[in-house]
C-alpha cells in the first residue's frame, strides 16, 4: 500500500506539470524516477496484452501491462489536473495578466532547456529548427488560438497532448493554448463535467497513448536531434500567443452583432499589445514572468541531478 501511495504522489506531481504551460510532464517523471517503467509500460499495451485480456487471463493480463501501477499514476493525474484546473478557471477570470506572464516566463525559460539537449547542432537540426519557428509564427499570424469544439478536433488535441506529456521537455498544456484548446478542456470542460468536451479528448488520449508512444519512441531514437530542434523551433515561435498584454477580438455576424455563447461573447482572436504605462500590474507581470522563468531552472536543475545520482 506504502508503495502505491508514492505511485499515487508522483501522479499528483506528474498531473500539476502536465496542467501547467511549459512544464513537462515527462521532465517530472524523470526526476521522480517513474520515466523508464512508465514508457515501457505504455508501450506494453500491445496485441499480446489485448488477446489475453480477451481471453480473460486478467493476471497474465496485470503483470505484463504493469496495469496497477499505472492505474495509480494515472489516479494522481486525474486528482492533480481536476483541482487545479479549479484554481487556474479563478486566476484566468480575476488576473489574467499575471497568469499569463506566468506561462510566458516557464516557457521562454524551456526554449533553452529543451534546445540544449540537441547533441550536435549540424545543418539539418539548424533547418529543422528554422522549419519550427517559421511553422509556429505562422500558425500564430494566420489563424490564432481559439477555441474548437469539433469531436474530431477534440480527439487530435487528446492524441498530441498525451504524446507530448511523455516526451521530457515538451508540455502538453502548451500545446493545448497553440491549438486554441487549453481553456476549454483543461478547465472549463474539467470544472462543468462536460462529458461532450472530456469523452473526445480521453478518446484521443488512450489512442495516443498506446498507438503513438512507439511512433515516438521509433522518431526519437533515430532523428532526436532534428526532433528536437524542431520542438525548440516551434516552442520559440509560439511565445507571442502567451504574451499577457493582449486585446480580445469578438466575432461577430454578418449584421455586425456579436456573436454570444453561453452568455458571453466569444473571442476569435487576441491582438498583441504593449503596456501603455508602468503601473502596478506591469510590474507584477515582469515579476510573474522572472517567477516562471526560475521555476523551470528549478525543474531542470532538479532533472539533471536525479540523472547524475542515477
Amino acid at each position: 500500500m506504502k508503495q502505491y501511495i508514492n505511485y499515487f504522489v508522483k501522479g499528483l506531481a506528474v498531473g500539476i506539470a502536465n496542467i501547467i504551460p511549459g512544464v513537462s510532464g515527462g521532465t517530472i517523471a524523470l526526476i521522480t524516477g517513474i520515466f523508464e517503467r512508465l514508457i515501457n509500460a505504455i508501450k506494453s499495451f500491445d496485441l499480446k496484452a489485448a488477446r489475453l485480456l480477451f481471453k480473460g487471463e486478467w493476471k497474465a493480463f496485470v503483470q505484463k501491462t504493469d496495469f496497477y501501477f499505472l492505474l495509480t499514476l494515472f489516479a494522481g493525474v486525474g486528482v492533480a489536473i481536476v483541482a487545479l484546473a479549479r484554481l487556474f478557471d479563478f486566476l484566468f477570470h480575476n488576473y489574467p495578466v499575471y497568469i499569463w506572464a506566468y506561462f510566458f516566463g516557464l516557457v521562454l525559460s524551456s526554449v533553452y532547456y529543451v534546445g540544449k539537449t540537441v547533441e550536435k547542432w549540424k545543418p539539418s537540426t539548424i533547418i529543422s529548427f528554422v522549419v519550427g519557428t517559421a511553422f509556429a509564427i505562422a500558425i500564430s499570424l494566420i489563424n490564432p488560438a481559439t477555441a474548437n469544439d469539433n469531436a474530431l478536433y477534440l480527439f487530435l488535441c487528446g492524441i498530441v497532448a498525451i504524446c507530448s506529456m511523455i516526451l521530457p521537455g515538451l508540455s502538453g498544456s502548451f500545446v493545448l493554448i497553440l491549438m486554441g484548446n487549453y481553456q476549454l478542456i483543461a478547465i472549463d470542460a474539467i470544472n462543468n463535467r462536460d462529458l461532450s468536451i472530456i469523452i473526445p479528448v480521453g478518446i484521443g488520449a488512450v489512442v495516443g497513448l498506446i498507438a503513438f508512444s512507439h511512433v515516438l519512441s521509433w522518431v526519437f531514437k533515430r532523428y532526436k536531434d532534428q526532433t528536437i530542434a524542431m520542438l525548440t523551433g516551434f516552442i520559440l515561435g509560439s511565445l507571442g500567443i502567451l504574451w499577457p498584454w493582449k486585446e480580445p477580438e469578438y466575432l461577430t455576424n454578418a449584421a455586425g452583432d456579436f456573436i454570444m455563447k453561453h452568455g458571453e461573447k466569444v473571442i476569435a482572436r487576441y491582438s498583441v499589445i504593449l503596456p501603455q504605462h508602468m503601473n502596478l500590474e506591469v510590474y507584477a507581470g515582469i515579476g510573474f514572468m522572472i517567477l516562471g522563468i526560475i521555476s523551470i531552472v528549478v525543474v531542470e536543475q532538479m532533472a539533471q541531478t536525479k540523472s547524475a545520482d542515477e
